[in-house]
């Protein structure tokens, strides 16, 4: 992209990964680069691996852009072809290696696919000659910087703990993260901070004094308490899958919480640490008191096989979640074992 702003092009680019927002940032900018005239219509040539045969791709990539100069031609689903057997000089993918060791100067190629077979000739060709371009998914730990470089282009600045809030209730894909924060920066306007308020009243729907409150009913193995709060909280048109993002993120901060007050942190020092506001040290505090470090830890295993379960169970959204609260309000040595997988 940074190449592409420059204005320094190649004429192919393979294009690898399974995040289609990268992808699709990568493959406009460098539309945005290639200057196809006037006549974009007749300049651009867009094709689906297996819909298209590549002897089309290819013909439309030799022939000479009109009134321009250059033409574009973007081929996707790639992958498609890699399985296909054919003989080697046959192969779809390897007549693409052949067209890039020499390609004509006046043809932007862009080349996508989720995955290829690395020991394809054109992927290998692809790394030695520096036109590949990785747009993998990102690393769990990765996505708050996503978010908070997202947020800083927006003019925005983000309140402690706002990117992990996110990260937790829309990652791993980037393309709900990156709306989400279309429609904060809309909501807080121009230069605004976006703060938990924000991400309850836009993202989660769930108000943030809720989410305490059956995290605090839980701690006190309060069943009736922590069914109450998820009842005002519960949504059955996500079937509670926000309120469940919300309440891992707050066992999450709980968990740190922890981990800072052991290594003798003090407890302000410690909530900043878990991404939550001085002024509630003493809420967490309390907290601490109830739930061992081991209990938070059943609990996000308990969070994930909800989590398995209201994406997949034909279940209602309202039952896999009074159950995984009965599990968490129970003693440990009465509670089922939590099973990684669901």
């Amino acid at each position: 992209m940074q190449q592409a702003a420059a204005g320094e092009l190649r004429p192919v680019y393979l294009v690898l990964g399974g995040e289609t927002l990268l992808v699709e940032r990568v493959v406009k900018a460098l539309k945005a680069a290639t200057d196809t005239g006037g006549l974009g219509g007749f300049n651009e040539d867009r094709f689906i691996a297996g819909e298209a045969n590549v002897d089309s791709v290819i013909g439309a990539a030799c022939t000479m852009p009109m009134m321009a100069s250059r033409r574009l031609v973007v081929v996707g689903h790639l992958e498609r072809w890699d399985a296909k057997s054919a003989g080697q000089g046959d192969h779809p993918l390897d007549r693409l290696a052949d067209y890039a060791a020499d390609p004509p100067p006046t043809t932007v190629m862009i080349l996508t696919a989720s995955k290829l077979n690395g020991s394809r000739r054109l992927v290998k060709q692809a790394k030695k000659e520096d036109f590949v371009v990785r747009c993998e998914a990102l690393d769990r730990r990765e996505l708050p910087g996503f978010v908070q470089r997202t947020a800083r282009d927006k003019g925005h600045a983000l309140e402690p703990g706002v990117a992990d809030n996110l990260a937790e209730l829309l990652g791993p894909d980037l393309a709900p993260v990156a709306d989400a924060l279309e429609r904060l920066s809309l909501y807080v306007g121009p230069g605004g901070t976006i703060s938990e308020e924000a991400v309850s009243a836009v993202v989660t729907r769930v108000r943030q004094e809720t989410v305490w409150q059956l995290v605090d009913a839980l701690a006190a193995r309060d069943l009736g308490g922590a069914l109450a709060a998820m009842h005002d909280a519960y949504d059955p048109r996500d079937r509670g899958l926000p309120m469940l993002g919300a309440v891992a993120w707050r066992v999450r901060q709980l968990l740190k919480f922890h981990t800072a007050r052991r290594q003798g942190k003090s407890s302000k020092d410690a909530a900043k640490i878990a991404g939550v506001a001085p002024f509630k040290a003493g809420e967490l505090e309390r907290t601490r008191e109830r739930l061992s470090t081991q209990a938070l830890e059943d609990w996000l295993m308990l969070l994930g096989e909800a989590d398995l379960a209201l994406k997949g169970s034909k279940r209602s959204g309202d039952a896999v979640l009074a159950t995984m609260m009965v599990d968490m309000c129970r003693p440990r040595a009465g509670r089922p074992r939590p099973r990684s997988g669901g």
